[in-house]
């Protein structure tokens, strides 16, 4: 299975099945065929010994036939490596991860229950003062009336039921009523309430209190790893009570603490490497605020008289950049005039020529050969690139561009995770690696530990990759995820 995702990232699924048919042509029978479905699926042990040994065996030759086709594959795309140093030694990290879980302080998690039903039931009494009256919040037809037929607000997107009510919509509405910004609220505090707080009760061990989420390592194209039942990659973190959310994990006794290391820009410091921009490497081998920087070039004035608003744009440039942000887009993001935005991504550009140069040259070599890479050689293929539609074309450009980067970072992490989990293992340590999300690793600490635990973790992460600049790593550590954040 993770040979075959290797080389094909974008497929749904891996059974030995498919990829026989795909990779010898042979059309067998599964395992799930013979137990059945339903009301009438049998257990393995309900199969005769003399029915079920030719299937298992016949499985046994399909497997072991498709790890020679598989490994001759990747070894001809120079896909070994990825695949013996990075991939099959962090199945082990991920099961441990899984079997471990993290720790939920119960009582937080219903107390914060309470003070966010509380918070979601005033937000429906402002909103019904504002409206003027009681209605269905959750009905997108009661809702357009009341926006758009009562409060006069601007038709901003019609569906083929009526108005749209959509978080794009509202978005664009909020500056023109206070109603706006509590229905945007009650909706982020529902979806909250529904899938982390009263999800977490769900899925939590009663014996343990300790939550299992899945590690998911053949499920994204870009290498990534995601998380499911619960997904901790997930937790929106724009508003504050989102972010409290974190403070229910914990670690498992007063003995522990959790330790987070974070990776600071990693996808920025990847970019400057590939591209081999001088001006984007010189700004982080001095440790300058790349963001503070990058605005002191585009806005054409020193450091210092850079403002907070200009540093945000200049963020949302850089950010923007890596995932192929167009001046509309950017526009809307900044609240500004395309024009604007316009100006802002060709004096970036301009500033960075290098990150200008790639943006060109690798949308030009994924598709001369098909696909792009990362770092690593990990493969993305890119067949929207020859779409005579334009939007579809444009989005696999957009993909070109990105996939390197963000692939490379989610490369650099997993090297990481394996090398903390050898690290602790090797070391004979008490303190465990339980989680990893986007750039960042939580190892619950025991503090008899701590010292050691920090400098590890932060040694480990640091020295993973060679790149043309440093990679750095904030580590923190505290009672919950909340305070090591």
């Amino acid at each position: 299975m993770i040979g075959a995702y290797i080389l094909s990232p974008s497929r749904d699924t891996y059974t030995v099945t498919e990829l026989s048919e795909d990779y010898m042509g042979l059309d067998v029978s599964s395992i799930e065929e013979m137990l059945g479905k339903g009301k009438k699926k049998l257990q393995i042990n309900d199969i005769p010994v003399n029915e079920l040994a030719p299937v298992i065996g016949m499985y046994s030759e399909l497997i072991y036939s498709l790890y020679e086709l598989i490994h001759k594959k990747l070894d001809e795309n120079d896909q070994l490596k990825l695949y013996y140093e990075i991939e099959l030694p962090l199945i082990e990290v991920l099961a441990d991860m899984e079997h471990l879980g993290i720790k939920v302080n119960i009582d937080t998690l219903k107390s914060f229950s309470v003070e966010m039903e509380d918070r979601i039931n005033q937000l429906i009494k402002d909103i019904y003062e504002l409206a003027g009256e009681e209605f269905n919040i959750n009905s997108t037809k009661q809702l357009g009336v009341i926006l758009f037929d009562r409060l006069k607000l601007p038709v901003i997107k019609k569906t083929k039921t009526g108005y749209s009510t959509d978080v794009e919509v509202l978005e664009q509405l909020e500056p023109m009523h206070e109603i706006v910004a509590k229905l945007l609220e009650y909706r982020h505090l529902v979806k909250l309430k529904s899938t982390y707080v009263e999800g977490l009760m769900k899925v939590m061990n009663p014996s343990t209190g300790r939550i299992h989420s899945s590690f998911n390592q053949t499920v994204t194209v870009t290498g990534r790893i995601s998380s499911t039942e619960p997904n901790l990659q997930n937790i929106p973190v724009k508003l504050e009570m989102g972010r409290k959310i974190r403070k229910v994990f914990v670690p498992e006794n007063e003995e522990y603490l959790l330790s987070d290391g974070d990776y600071s820009q990693i996808e920025l410091r990847v970019l400057a490497h590939i591209t081999g921009d001088e001006n984007m490497i010189a700004a982080f081998i001095n440790n300058e605020d790349i963001h503070t920087s990058t605005a002191s070039k585009v806005f054409n004035i020193p450091k210092e008289q850079v403002t907070p608003f200009m540093r945000s744009s200049a963020k949302a440039v850089n950010f923007g950049i890596v995932y192929g942000i167009g001046d509309f887009s950017l526009s809307k993001d900044l609240g500004i005039t395309r024009k604007e935005a316009r100006k802002y991504i060709d004096e970036y550009l301009g500033e960075y020529p290098k990150v200008k140069q790639y943006m060109h040259d690798i949308v030009v070599q994924g598709k001369e050969m098909g696909f792009v890479s990362t770092i690593y050689n990990r493969r993305r293929y890119l067949p929207e690139l020859k779409s005579s539609n334009f939007n579809i074309r444009s989005f696999g450009e957009r993909i070109a561009m990105n996939t390197p980067i963000q692939g490379s970072a989610a490369d650099i992490i997993k090297i990481a995770m394996v090398k903390v989990y050898k690290a602790l293992k090797n070391r004979n340590l008490r303190s465990r690696l339980i989680l990893q999300v986007h750039d960042e690793l939580i190892i619950e600490t025991h503090k008899d530990e701590l010292k050691e635990v920090e400098e590890l973790l932060k040694e480990c992460m640091e020295t993973v990759a060679s790149l043309l600049v440093p990679l750095t790593v904030e580590v923190r550590s505290g009672g919950s995820w909340y305070d090591v954040k």
